[in-house]
């Protein structure tokens, strides 16, 4: 039966729900936004300062948002929220689905299946756009996952404006399907890679919920 994801701890403020690991960046930009709003009444300076400010805390709490999914049936889900960048055969019989990220994605990631993970290595790199064919070579975490069909991977990768992959899980942590395990800041990409034989149910240019978007086939 489809159910709810809620075991990740998540920071929260104003009453939104967060993406764990947010606080770093949220807690300075809506305490400067605050205090700017507070000395506006008494100065033009602040009042000019405190439109940017404000509306740059607003879309800081809109990107970190985590809200609940209802995880949906299915082999493999989405691990992020996005839209379908590529399809591609890998050469060892795989197939890569690769998933842009805009800003204004959720950019929590989930697991795609049931499991254990196996390994979480986090490889150093550029931060080019994620939709940039260089963007290979970026920082990343690698993670793996040995599940009911055998060994399932997949890739956090940074954009241009994240400089930081945060995993929320170690190696050898039992997952469930939908299961929060990570977060990338600000654009960013995810690929998943299909073992062989395993049909694509996806196209390039539809749109992915993370939990929620079926990616393969029966």
């Amino acid at each position: 039966m489809p159910h709810s994801q809620t075991s990740a701890p998540r920071d929260s403020l104003l009453g939104v729900r967060l993406a764990r690991g947010a606080s770093p960046w949220l807690l300075p930009t809506v305490a400067t936004a605050a205090l700017s709003l507070t000395r506006a009444r008494k100065s033009g300076r602040w009042a000019a300062a405190a439109v940017p400010v404000t509306a740059l805390a607003a879309g800081m709490l809109w990107f970190f948002r985590d809200p609940e999914r209802e995880i949906a049936q299915g082999r493999v889900i989405s691990p992020a929220d996005g839209v379908v960048q590529s399809i591609m055969p890998w050469k060892d019989g795989r197939t890569r689905v690769a998933i842009f990220m805009s800003p204004l994605n959720v950019h929590v990631n989930r697991a795609p299946l049931a499991g254990t993970v196996t390994s979480v290595e986090h490889i150093p790199g550029g931060f080019v756009p994620a939709f940039n064919k260089e963007s290979e070579n970026n920082e990343r975490v690698v993670w793996h996952f040995d599940t009911e069909l055998g060994d399932i991977e997949m890739v956090q990768i940074a954009g241009a404006v994240a400089r930081r992959i945060v995993p929320y899980l170690p190696a050898g942590t039992k997952v469930e399907q939908g299961e929060r395990i990570g977060l990338i800041r600000f654009g960013s990409r995810v690929d998943i890679y299909l073992p062989e034989g395993v049909e694509v149910a996806v196209e390039v240019g539809q749109a992915t919920t993370a939990g929620v978007t079926r990616i393969d086939r029966d």
